[in-house]
């Protein structure tokens, strides 16, 4: 999908970011992935919980609310080495190993001084996705004589991270706004869409911290946000 801006098409970028203490993220520009083809398609999921138990001899009970699940992205991308894939401008084309290692980095290297793995924000078109790496299968699909491989399709799952203040608003069970969600529309901001549903536009740096939004001054119609219930 092409940068409005540029007219150039753009591809899904990859980037740790460090959470603090109070819930604030920090993007580490200098440990990035950025795929060389798209992907096809992605999957975006959203999943609740229901306590589905029953006494006995109930025919069927109402399904209770338990819990909110974590959004979920998983999509493939294909890595090349036979140089049929022009490299970006401004770049070294790198070989198929080079390029598994870095993505690696990126997202499945443990964080050495909290020995977990790191936060990883997905960037491409209207999708704005904070989360961690659930799972990565690696499919090679073309080798070199010498068995080194020249391409090679990887499957990505990402499970979405929140820090726990905004996991404390999110399980707000008695909050009529738990289910906001609002498709960003032209010439819409922050503060308006928030006096729309708050009543107050004051409550944007705290709508675009539970966003993850690094840049909310312009909104990118299209963009789906979420507005927690209000404390």
């Amino acid at each position: 999908m092409p940068d409005p801006a540029t007219g150039q098409k753009t591809r899904l970028l990859m980037t740790r970011y460090s959470v603090s203490s109070d819930g604030t993220i920090a993007l580490d520009s200098s440990t990035t992935f950025t795929v060389m083809l798209n992907p096809a398609d992605f999957k975006h999921s959203f999943g609740i919980s229901y306590d589905k138990q029953k006494k006995q001899g109930e025919p069927a009970a109402d399904p209770k609310f338990s819990a909110v699940d974590a959004e979920k992205v998983n999509f493939s991308i294909v890595i090349d080495g036979t140089g049929a894939v022009p490299a970006e401008a401004g770049t070294t084309r790198q070989d198929v190993k080079a390029q598994l290692a870095q993505l690696n980095k990126v997202v499945y290297q443990y964080v050495g001084e909290k020995h977990e793995p790191p936060h990883v924000r997905l960037l491409w078109g209207t999708l704005i996705f904070f989360g961690r790496l659930e799972s990565m299968t690696t499919n090679y699909t073309l080798f070199k004589p010498s068995g080194d491989p020249l391409r090679a399709k990887v499957d990505l799952g990402f499970v979405g991270a929140m820090s726990k203040k905004e996991a404390e608003l999110v399980s707000n069970r008695s909050s009529p706004d738990l289910s906001h969600r609002v498709l960003v529309r032209e010439g819409d901001t922050l503060p308006l869409l928030c006096h729309r549903i708050y009543g107050d536009s004051w409550y944007y740096l705290d709508v675009a911290r539970f966003n993850r939004l690094v840049e909310f001054r312009n909104l990118k119609p299209g963009l789906e946000l979420h507005f927690p219930p209000l404390e």
